[in-house]
């Protein structure tokens, strides 16, 4: 009896224990579940702030700034009609899209001293290397003029170049293509674009080459269009993250590098994709167009680089890339563009060795950007109706091409009786698809 009782009590001693360290058992694992959800919280909800970055140097400036208002003398002009407009301040900038892959590191933008001069704030950029078609670019192109023909049919060369979405390549564009190939039915044309070279970019210009028409559009090797110029050690730099690429859209200002390459490479015309072509550019050689003249020397102020046409390796070319490379500033609307190549043929004017002509305004931008929406309106009286049929036969009497300043026109109709409405009926391909609105 008194063994059974011990038993008992020993049993129940035991059970008395194995109660206790169970207790213990899930207040340690209830700590622990408390323990990493404070953790977990506190990874959610605290703020991390990341060391400011060290900013590098800003690159000394390789040449003197020339301002574009200074008076510049004409090299050999076409025509001796000039078209003087007012200087005023750059348009806007569209926003353009780049299809690109990471890269590991990030670029640092230089500080506005102008606005930032009490407290400079120091910003990261992340940077994304540009997808590259190795290999296949230049046998592409070569193929499509048919260099390795000794018949080729390419009358014309033209290139443009296309570094936004797919998307937004609408009406503008497509009848920029059917101006240009209303004037050169035999011309080539092709297209720099990651975008439309694509299936569904190829239903786009699939009208074009149901009419017979040669146009093409072919990813963009920059290895191979900057190989021996200093665009390629610029470029390599801007890969490593050593250039700073600026608050001007870095798409605009490849884009800008993109079309001296291509004309360097190849030789031919480049033409923007908001530019209207009104003739054949057959008979034009190495020239570049003014954008406008000093109203008192009547000498070219700023010349522009919507339109160029080249030769293959003019160095009138290697310079503008040379100067691109050198003096690059992303933080300056137009430093590597319009004032890029005003910079540049100041310089090189009157030097023996380059053989090129300065066209007036009249020959593409016919009308400043500040004044292009009087292109789309129609007559309102007798006064406006006689202004419009005298500019439009100044038009199509002297004018290569007319740029229509995409960010300050589009969207904008053109109305019944129009300047570009007249010159749409003109230039079309597509005649009965040519929307008002380009």
């Amino acid at each position: 009896m008194e063994s059974s009782k011990n038993c008992i009590s020993s049993t129940s001693h035991l059970f008395h224990l194995l109660n206790r360290a169970s207790r213990s058992l899930l207040a340690l694992v209830s700590l622990l579940l408390l323990l990493l959800l404070t953790y977990n919280a506190a990874e959610i909800f605290c703020t991390h702030f990341p060391l400011p970055a060290r900013t590098s140097p800003e690159p000394a400036s390789f040449s003197p700034e020339r301002f574009a208002g200074e008076s510049r003398k004409w090299v050999p002009v076409a025509s001796s009609v000039m078209y003087a407009v007012k200087e005023e301040g750059p348009p806007a900038i569209p926003k353009t899209h780049l299809r690109l892959l990471p890269k590991s590191h990030s670029l640092e933008s230089f500080t506005n001293n102008s606005s930032l001069k009490k407290r400079r704030r120091k910003r990261r950029y992340p940077f994304k290397v540009l997808r590259l078609e190795p290999k296949r670019f230049s046998a592409r192109v070569k193929e499509f003029f048919g260099e390795n023909l000794s018949n080729s049919s390419c009358e014309v060369r033209f290139f443009m170049t296309w570094i936004s979405s797919l998307e937004s390549f609408g009406d503008r564009e497509v009848f920029t293509i059917e101006t240009l190939f209303k004037s050169h039915p035999n011309g080539c044309l092709v297209i720099v674009s990651d975008s439309l070279d694509s299936r569904r970019g190829m239903r786009i210009l699939m009208p074009f080459l149901d009419r017979g028409f040669r146009v093409t559009a072919i990813s963009p090797d920059f290895n191979y269009l900057f190989k021996k110029t200093l665009a390629e050690s610029w470029f390599e730099s801007l890969k490593r993250g050593n250039v700073d690429p600026g608050e001007v859209s870095l798409g605009q200002n490849l884009s800008n590098l993109l079309r001296l390459a291509l004309l360097y490479k190849f030789g031919g015309v480049y033409l923007d994709t908001d530019v209207i072509v009104l003739r054949s550019f057959v008979n034009l050689t190495n020239s570049i167009g003014a954008q406008t003249v000093d109203l008192e020397t009547k000498n070219w102020s700023r010349l522009n680089n919507a339109v160029m046409v080249f030769d293959k390796g003019h160095p009138l070319l290697y310079k503008f890339i040379q100067e691109f490379a050198l003096t690059f500033n992303g933080n300056k609307w137009g430093h590597n563009g319009p004032y890029l190549v005003s910079r540049v043929v100041s310089r090189v004017n009157g030097r023996p060795g380059f053989n090129f002509s300065v066209l007036p305004p009249m020959a593409f931008y016919p009308v400043d950007w500040s004044r292009i929406h009087g292109l789309f309106r129609g007559p309102r009286n007798s006064t406006d109706l006689k202004w419009l049929l005298g500019k439009l036969r100044q038009i199509r009497s002297q004018s290569f091409a007319v740029h229509l300043w995409n960010k300050q026109s589009r969207g904008l109709e053109a109305e019944d009786g129009s300047i570009i409405r007249r010159i749409m009926a003109d230039c079309c391909v597509f005649c009965n698809s040519s929307a008002p609105t380009l």
